[in-house]
């Protein structure tokens, strides 16, 4: 790896192609989501939360089986939506001394590919590609600093409970996705008084809401590896 500061004198000419795969992370059964990107997750992916170093973290669900993503063909991502972490590309949003800092990692193969996108626009201002991928920063970047809370304020309203997801693939087998927690929607539905105007208030009971939703995405998933398994 090798981040340097992005410039739009230094990097004028610089483009990035648009790929997705291993190499650079898309290729995985779980990827972490903020809480702000829960609304347009949902529609696409089931959302989980796992308990990582001590705090409980959200995911989307891509596979079943290890770096297994069933919304990615030859050509990309299939939905509509893309988690953030997989949108910024290679770049980084660095904070020294309160002052932030978009890098980029010239080691990464994707920059000078033939079909890159420009990062610049002819005069210095910021390519379209590159509003994107500073917009996912942004999300990354804020969301680092809220989701624990958050995630830790569901489970303090009794709203996170430990699960095994089991999934039947009929004659093919199944899957058995043990140590993550989801909404439990009968504790949504329950909640009443304060702690349901308290959530209410802060947009949590809206979070919460679309995480319970997203679990539908589940026969999705499967009917995805059912035709992965045919081919």
């Amino acid at each position: 790896m090798n981040r340097v500061p992005l410039d739009n004198v230094d990097h004028y000419d610089l483009t990035v192609a648009i790929h997705a795969g291993a190499e650079w992370g898309d290729r995985a059964n779980l990827l972490p989501v903020m809480p702000t990107e829960f609304e347009e997750a949902q529609r696409e992916f089931p959302i989980v939360f796992r308990r990582v170093d001590g705090g409980i973290l959200a995911f989307v669900l891509l596979g079943f089986d290890a770096g297994e993503n069933l919304f990615l063909d030859d050509h990309g991502w299939t939905t509509r939506y893309v988690p953030a972490i997989q949108r910024r590309g290679p770049f980084a949003l660095v904070v020294e001394d309160g002052v932030e800092t978009i890098h980029v990692d010239m080691d990464d193969t994707r920059i000078g590919a033939p079909d890159g996108v420009p990062v610049f626009l002819d005069h210095g201002g910021e390519a379209p590609y590159l509003t994107q991928a500073t917009t996912a920063l942004r999300v990354l970047h804020d969301g680092a600093q809220t989701a624990r809370a958050i995630h830790a304020d569901l489970e303090a309203a009794g709203l996170l409970r430990a699960v095994t997801l089991r999934i039947d693939l009929g004659d093919a087998g199944g899957y058995e996705i043990a140590d993550v927690l989801a909404v439990d929607q009968a504790a949504l539905a329950a909640l009443s008084g304060p702690v349901l105007e308290r959530l209410h208030a802060n947009g949590l009971l809206r979070a919460a809401t679309m995480a319970a939703a997203s679990l539908g995405n589940v026969d999705r998933l499967i009917e995805l590896k059912t035709r992965a398994l045919a081919r």
